[in-house]
């Protein structure tokens, strides 16, 4: 698996954007073998590329770790979220603190990867809530899986922002070439 060049892929509302590497061949079964195929063993696998890219970033700041919801429709049909998993991972691997309840999805959402970058917007509208209580008043680092437009990123940065919690970083493991 190899990784992307290190750096800031792109900025979301002044917020910056990493991702590890690309969306194919190995990580692309990594990714499809936890996510819908139950094989939960991955998620280490996921979190340590992840964190081995992540130490040539940020290796010296500490952040609460939020992984990207699933709605609980989804939740309760897959019986687990993929990345609470890898985050769990990732938070072993770096001392990070996983914070799995300062944000939830309100709205169940239609999977994006066949949407359009504007049917992706629309699609994640008003789709997270924030309870502001279960904030650690730390550094944010949220987690995805893939990012495409970065539109999952975006609305979470736009809720995490209407509650006032700004000091924030994005971080996926994969994009599509």
């Amino acid at each position: 698996m190899e990784f992307l060049s290190y750096g800031k892929r792109f900025v979301i509302d002044g917020i910056s954007v990493y991702v590890a590497g690309v969306y194919e061949k190995t990580l692309q079964k990594l990714i499809r073998g936890l996510k819908y195929h139950n094989q939960r063993d991955l998620a280490y696998y996921q979190a340590k590329f992840m964190w081995e890219y992540w130490q040539n970033i940020m290796p010296e700041c500490q952040f609460e770790v939020v992984p990207v919801p699933l709605h609980k429709s989804r939740q309760h049909k897959r019986h687990y979220n993929h990345m609470e998993l890898v985050g769990e991972e990732f938070c072993r691997l770096s001392g990070y603190t996983l914070n799995t309840k300062l944000i939830r999805r309100i709205k169940e959402t239609k999977p994006q990867y066949k949407l359009t970058p504007s049917e992706r917007a629309e699609n994640l509208s008003n789709a997270f809530e924030v309870d502001k209580n279960e904030w650690f008043s730390g550094k944010i680092l949220i987690i995805d899986d893939i990012t495409t437009t970065g539109s999952t990123f975006a609305e979470m940065i736009k809720t995490l922002k209407s509650a006032d919690i700004n000091d924030i970083t994005c971080f996926a493991t994969t994009t599509p070439k």
